[in-house]
């Protein structure tokens, strides 16, 4: 089935997931995919991810983070760039979410990174999505 929005899917995907106490879950991969799961993994919102290769197709699979008494380490995914509105920003203006307690992704022309990183480099991009 083809999906409209990729990230969107994958962001909808984690949100279920972890509304239900899952320990992973499962979804199509692409480039895209696999970057935002690495950021996530770097942040600490993911325990790991992985690629594999099931009947011929590639499949990324996230294992989620939980704390203490099954707390999540995600508390939300807010997808901010939309297909039909992209939100691009510069690296002065790159917003902050929660107070700097969550992150956004950015697509950047030196790849995908946090907010923070963003700024600490001093490049723009594209707004992909809020996580804390």
């Amino acid at each position: 089935m083809s999906v409209a929005d990729p990230l969107s899917d994958m962001l909808t995907r984690i949100r279920n997931a972890v509304s239900t106490g899952k320990a992973r879950v499962s979804m199509p991969s692409s480039k895209l995919k696999t970057e935002v799961a690495r950021v996530l993994k770097t942040e600490g919102f993911v325990r790991d991810f992985a690629v594999e290769d099931v009947e011929g197709k590639k499949t990324l699979t996230v294992f989620l983070r939980y704390g203490a008494r099954r707390t999540p380490a995600i508390r939300g995914l807010r997808r901010i760039s939309k297909p039909g509105l992209r939100k691009y920003s510069r690296a002065s203006e790159l917003p902050r979410i929660l107070g700097g307690l969550g992150i956004a992704i950015v697509s950047t022309s030196q790849g995908l990174m946090t907010d923070k990183e963003a700024r600490a480099k001093n490049a723009g991009g594209e707004l992909l999505c809020a996580v804390w």
